[in-house]
């Protein structure tokens, strides 16, 4: 599936949704990203921390599956949306 930049947001949202469910991987996240809980709240109005979001749910075969699973997506409909947002070939991968 192929995603807009605003779809792509969209599914960061969620994505944001539902890593709020998992403290664990949700102190992971804020830990490594350095954000605060304000920055989280901008998460639609700020692409760069949606494509850092999406860069932590791909780092890790298990959470991809995870989070695919649980949204009901494909692992690589997470990794079209971070394309969306940061372009073709910026994760060195081109889109298909």
């Amino acid at each position: 599936m192929a995603y807009t930049p605003e779809q792509a947001r969209e599914l960061a949202t969620e994505i944001l949704l539902a890593l709020a469910e998992r403290p664990d991987d949700l102190a992971h996240f804020m830990g490594a990203s350095g954000l605060e809980a304000d920055d989280l709240r901008q998460l639609s109005q700020r692409p760069d921390i949606a494509v850092f979001l999406l860069d932590f749910v791909v780092e890790s075969d298990e959470r991809i599956h995870e989070f695919a699973d649980a949204l009901r997506l494909r692992p690589q409909d997470v990794m079209a949306a971070r394309t969306a947002l940061a372009g073709p070939g910026s994760y060195g991968w081109d889109m298909d």
